[in-house]
């Protein structure tokens, strides 16, 4: 199966014979391609027009994230399953407004739902956190009589601020204690770490759609526009709390991650290199556990799941079944 591959120093990126070469200070590595799923770059690297002609032709996509571990963007080489057809039934459901409220309502009863879980999950563990939950299910018996994607999303980011609130006592660390939270750059150790959780999600999702037939310029909760991407931020929703989120409180609970993985640069918390490479391999490990999946009774891994969401959703699209969310049941 091929993995991804991570560069985190600077180097350079190019291709020798059907190898993707790596050179760093240390040395010189080699990867042969049939090995590597994706690349993340989150160091200052090189690449030339002929490696990513190379990339392109193997259909391996880059992501790429900035100084602060923020994602920037991604190389998406041309799809290799697009179809005209998937495509009108994406728009298709986008225009009409009631199929495309319909979608998004199911997308954040889906995060909602595996918020609920990861809070039940933690209150059975001795985390007092009844008095959320109460504050949360209110506000998701709401959201199939939204009557608006702003409405929609209004409810959405109320639930995720009674979720966040969560996190204090899930952790238990005042060094990672959430006050707020604030993006591009994070203010603070946790936020740092939330908005890394969320751009590795995100990015794995759209490797996942790469995939498909589906096309991720044509998103539902969040809205088609001149953005590159968006229908990875749909699904995305419904992972990040079983996800990136159990492999923070993982992280953290363990001692895994401290406040001296983290350095201050003006308002700006940064993840060092250090604790981007702890990070990345424990959500690959999560990537790879494998639950029992109720419809086919055999396990399967989470970015499995990933994928066979996406299935779902063309589904859906094509008429042949309604979509429902992925909810954990752990």
């Amino acid at each position: 199966m091929a993995k991804t591959l991570y560069l985190f120093a600077s180097g350079r990126l190019g291709r020798k014979d059907n190898t993707l070469c790596v050179e760093l200070e240390e040395g010189t590595k080699y990867y042969p391609v049939e090995t590597v799923g994706d690349i993340y770059i989150l160091g200052e690297v090189d690449i030339n027009k002929k490696c990513l002609e190379f990339l392109s032709q193997k259909e391996i996509l880059l992501h790429f994230f900035d100084y602060y571990g923020y994602y920037v963007g991604s190389f998406y080489p041309r799809e290799h399953y697009n179809s005209g057809y998937m495509i009108l039934r994406q728009a298709e459901h986008y225009l009409d407004g009631e199929k495309r409220l319909w979608l998004a309502r199911q997308f954040v009863l889906g995060a909602v739902s595996n918020i609920r879980q990861v809070l039940r999950y933690y209150h059975k563990r001795g985390k007092n956190l009844q008095e959320i939950i109460d504050a949360i299910e209110p506000l998701e018996a709401k959201v199939p009589s939204c009557g608006s994607i702003e409405e929609l999303m209004a409810i959405e980011g109320n639930i995720r601020e009674y979720y966040y609130k969560a996190f204090n006592y899930i952790l238990n660390d005042t060094s990672f204690h959430f006050e707020g939270r604030t993006k591009q750059p994070p203010q603070s150790p946790l936020n740092a770490l939330i908005s890394f959780g969320n751009s590795l999600t995100y990015t794995k999702i759209l490797g996942e759609i790469y995939k498909t037939h589906l096309d991720p310029r044509i998103g539902y909760l969040h809205s088609t526009n001149f953005r590159r991407f968006t229908l990875n931020l749909d699904i995305a929703e419904i992972f990040k709390p079983i996800l990136a989120d159990r492999v923070i409180f993982s992280l953290v609970g363990k001692k895994m991650i401290t406040a001296k993985d983290f350095e201050y640069r003006g308002g700006a918390v940064l993840l060092k290199e250090s604790g981007r490479k702890t990070f990345v391999q424990e959500f690959e490990e999560k990537l790879q556990t494998t639950i029992m999946h109720r419809a086919l009774k055999r396990k399967v891994s989470y970015q499995t799941i990933m994928r066979m969401e996406l299935y779902k959703l063309e589904k859906h699209l094509m008429g042949e079944k309604l979509y429902q969310p992925f909810v954990s049941l752990w």
